[in-house]
């Protein structure tokens, strides 16, 4: 195993499953949330291109740091070495993003 372990992190983010690869993730000091540094990508030196990992690079180019709402994250793991990130739509099945009251800003109504 290498000196720096690598986290798996899935989390649900606008109906899509993310799973990204990092080499520290935390605890953040705002209430309720996860920070995720450093991410990582698969090898440079490969010929084959996943649109799925693209589109992630892009998603997260330029980014220092992520965070991420405790209460989207479905899992993180620690791996032995970073596998292929990706972004798939969720679809009905057995994981659901915790369920959060829909409060509407501006609206004062009581039932």
């Amino acid at each position: 195993m290498s000196s720096t372990p690598i986290y798996k992190v899935t989390f649900f983010n606008q109906g899509e499953v993310y799973e990204i690869y990092a080499k520290y993730v935390y605890q953040s000091d705002l209430m309720g949330f996860l920070e995720v540094e450093e991410f990582v990508f698969g090898e440079k030196t490969q010929m084959i291109v996943d649109p799925s990992e693209e589109k992630l690079k892009l998603e997260f180019a330029g980014v220092k740091r992520s965070y991420i709402p405790i209460h989207s994250v479905v899992r993180i793991d620690e791996v032995e070495k970073e596998g292929v990130g990706k972004i798939v739509e969720a679809k009905g099945g057995n994981v659901a993003p915790f369920p959060f009251p829909s409060i509407v800003p501006g609206s004062n109504k009581e039932s």
